[in-house]
């Protein structure tokens, strides 16, 4: 559906969740930008002006609701983005690619000009790199001080201000109340001092009941824990460990966030590849109208993602042709010989997970110890080595096509498994593993042919596909 301001104005009256974070609502009269969801008195729509980034609101200087935070608004997905270019520097920054580099470094990372670069950013989205990357910080940091007890000098490292004084001018000139004044007006709702929590949103529906079955299956021992309510698991990022937990929460679509406090400096890539593994940034209404009749028992379900790109696809390669608790075994032998010991307050969790350098140093006799087979052994570490050196990059944004290439180039690893991880690993949406046996049982077909040109009618969401005819059977998939 074309978002016009008819269109938009009809939702925000009706405060309809499925546009929630695909467009915000600035009011003229009062220069403070709303989520469509917002339960303030409507405003009149001459009044208002859409627009589809926070950023875009805040350049032409309108403040964020403090009612309807729309720091919490769920985020478009990146391939809805037509450049490339941008998907990837979206991707970079999200990961905090510019918390230490800047915009010249990144550029040159993604191999362009920064003129170039900024060029096709305002192009694409309307606001330059900066603007983006300066709303994305200070939301972080209203998010912070309004749902942690953070002291407010580490709300302004964590979100990325050198200087104090900075971010003090910056949020009072853009929010036009200090960070302090905006901390006394909230509560935190931090359970314990030696932890935090937030919330993530989503477009509803979600079949949550089935993400956690499906991370359930593949949990690594020591890693990973999975209940019938919740997802927990461990976290290192540059070094930095800790723990999550990751609940249905009692407001209405969100999920709740329970950190350890040692996550604080990794905060905004926490939160990132948790909207990643749990697909937050779906269009479920979109995606099913499209799938039809195969979506219609499971309304909302998502393809998980990768919280660690580089684990989803090391469990890929030791799933193929072995059943899911074969491989779930494999997972945990793995990291309790490869991955890092440490200290959580659940006894499920211990291990950290394996890191590319640690496989990539490993022997092909040392894991065949561990009851994997030789060529699957020296596939892992093969994999290993072509990602610590850079030469396979796992992450939303980068080209589908040559990645596939890439990954089927490699011995022991075949079509089905790079689809496979492209479809976590990449979020790409229309990856889609052609062979599957069990796709092809469900839909009554016995040749690839007809499979092809039978899924043809379901792009650009293949991937989603996927996961409702594998439901449909409720097949042990590998992975």
């Amino acid at each position: 559906m074309e978002l016009t301001p008819d269109v938009c104005y009809q939702a925000l009256k009706t405060k309809d969740r499925r546009f929630d974070g695909l467009f915000f609502v600035a009011v003229r009269s009062t220069h403070i930008y709303c989520r469509p969801v917002c339960t303030v008195k409507l405003p009149q729509q001459k009044n208002v002006t859409f627009y589809e980034l926070a950023s875009a609101c805040e350049r032409d200087g309108y403040r964020p609701c403090l009612k309807c935070r729309p720091e919490l608004a769920p985020g478009n997905a990146n391939v809805d983005s037509k450049n490339r270019l941008v998907i990837r520097a979206i991707s970079r920054i999200e990961d905090g690619a510019l918390s230490t580099d800047t915009i010249e470094q990144l550029a040159h990372e993604l191999e362009v000009t920064s003129r170039h670069l900024r060029r096709v950013f305002e192009s694409e989205l309307g606001v330059t790199p900066v603007q983006f990357v300066q709303t994305q910080r200070l939301l972080l940091a209203k998010r912070l001080l309004t749902d942690t007890n953070m002291p407010v000098s580490q709300v302004a490292m964590v979100s990325g201000f050198s200087s104090i004084r900075r971010f003090n001018a910056l949020f009072v000139e853009r929010y036009r109340l200090s960070p302090s004044q905006l901390r006394k007006s909230t509560i935190s709702q931090s359970p314990q001092a030696d932890t935090f929590a937030c919330h993530l949103s989503f477009r509803p529906p979600y079949d949550w009941q089935s993400m956690l079955s499906f991370l359930r299956a593949r949990a690594c021992t020591g890693v990973e824990y999975v209940d019938n309510d919740k997802y927990m698991r461990t976290v290192l990022i540059d070094g930095v460990t800790g723990w999550v937990s990751v609940s249905l929460s009692d407001k209405p679509s969100m999920l709740l966030v329970t950190l350890s406090s040692s996550l604080a400096p990794k905060f905004l890539q926490v939160l990132t590849r948790l909207k990643r593994l749990f697909d937050l940034q779906a269009k479920p209404e979109l995606i099913d109208e499209r799938l039809g009749e195969i979506a219609m028992k499971h309304p909302g379900l998502r393809v998980p993602g990768a919280c660690d790109a580089f684990e989803v696809a090391i469990r890929a390669i030791l799933g193929q042709l072995v059943s899911v608790k074969t491989a779930s075994s494999f997972a945990g032998k793995v990291a309790a010989k490869y991955g890092k010991r440490i200290e959580t307050p659940f006894p499920e969790l211990c291990l950290t997970t394996p890191q590319p350098a640690d496989l990539a140093r490993a022997r092909v006799d040392d894991l065949v110890a561990l009851g994997i087979m030789p060529l699957r052994a020296q596939t892992l570490i093969n994999f290993a080595r072509e990602y610590l050196h850079g030469k396979l990059v796992l992450r939303p944004g980068v080209d589908y096509d040559a990645t596939v290439a890439k990954l089927t180039a490699l011995p022991g690893i075949g079509q089905w498994t790079a689809e496979y991880i492209a479809m976590r690993c990449l979020a790409y949406p229309d990856a889609f593993p052609a062979g599957d046996l069990g796709i092809k049982k469900a839909l009554n077909l016995t040749s690839q042919k007809a499979l092809t040109t039978e899924v043809e009618k379901y792009r650009p969401w293949r991937a989603y596909a996927a996961m409702h005819l594998w439901k449909t059977l409720e097949t042990k998939i590998p992975g």
